[in-house]
């Protein structure tokens, strides 16, 4: 049975799958000081954090209507697959299942599962290419479904940024009761509890912050050899590449991979941000 995978454009893909017809990417929307940008192929990473940086105004976001969900849906695949951001910080799933709706009403029923990644960034990412395997290994739409859901239990979120800021002002921190004074030496270490951020621990300087984010991932998820260990970075690729040190002191991945951030991973990580995903 042919498939096709559906994810908003907060899902960071690997530059092969960007060109692969089995994906599609739905854009969201990011404004800044009145100004509309789309979160797609035309998408800058400096321009953006230079307006947001001279901007007093906190940037936010839009997520894709219904209708742009439902055009996805449009296509010869016979399984149609979504990831999306996490229920608890965007529409976007919500959209997702209404544009799901629409379709069948219009068009009749098709097997379509939306996916609440309960996550973000390469968190949709992680879920995206497991559902491809599931289907390269000749897994049924009902088998693939039972295990993305099962998998997407297991997966761990975890981040740690120099500005919370973004995060704040949108009211994306509403889980975290009991979060540090923002200063520049003591860096949080946040992590996704089921879509809901919360604070695992902290450290004094970006460093420390990253080495204790790496003794919280290790020791949250079992078996990490069949795991591929991603890594998002905004803007900061060397600091990526010292978390991928870190990770590897102490654990054996299956893979690793490391990207930058797309536009709405880059509004809410703010320049420096780093988001692990395993």
């Amino acid at each position: 049975m042919s498939y096709k995978i559906v994810v908003d454009s907060c899902c960071e893909l690997p530059a092969k799958l960007k060109r692969d017809e089995r994906f599609q990417i739905i854009p969201l929307g990011l404004e800044v000081n009145e100004e509309l940008i789309w979160d797609d192929a035309t998408f800058n990473q400096k321009e953006f954090l230079e307006k947001v940086a001279a901007c007093p105004q906190c940037p936010k976001s839009s997520c894709p209507s219904p209708e742009k969900f439902m055009e996805a849906y449009q296509c010869e695949a016979d399984e149609v697959y979504v990831v999306t951001l996490s229920s608890h910080l965007s529409g976007s799933y919500n959209s997702a299942e209404l544009g799901k709706n629409l379709y069948c009403e219009k068009y009749g029923e098709k097997k379509i599962h939306v996916v609440d990644s309960e996550s973000a960034s390469c968190g949709e990412t992680q879920l995206a290419i497991r559902i491809m395997r599931y289907k390269e290994a000749g897994l049924s739409f009902e088998e693939t479904v039972e295990k993305i859901e099962v998998f997407k239990r297991k997966m761990r979120t975890y981040f740690v940024l120099d500005n919370l800021e973004t995060l704040r002002k949108n009211g994306r921190l509403t889980g975290v009761k009991a979060l540090v004074a923002s200063t520049l030496s003591i860096k949080p270490v946040m992590v996704g509890n089921l879509g809901v951020i919360e604070q695992k621990s902290q450290a004094i300087g970006i460093n420390k912050a990253l080495a204790k984010m790496a003794d919280c991932l290790v020791a949250d998820v079992h078996q990490t050899e069949k795991r591929t260990l991603m890594i998002t970075h905004c803007n900061c690729l060397e600091r990526a590449q010292y978390m991928r040190s870190l990770m590897e002191k102490r654990a054996v991945f299956k893979n690793v991979v490391i990207m930058d951030t797309a536009g709405v991973s880059t509004m809410y990580a703010n320049d420096g941000g780093i988001i692990v995903t395993l």
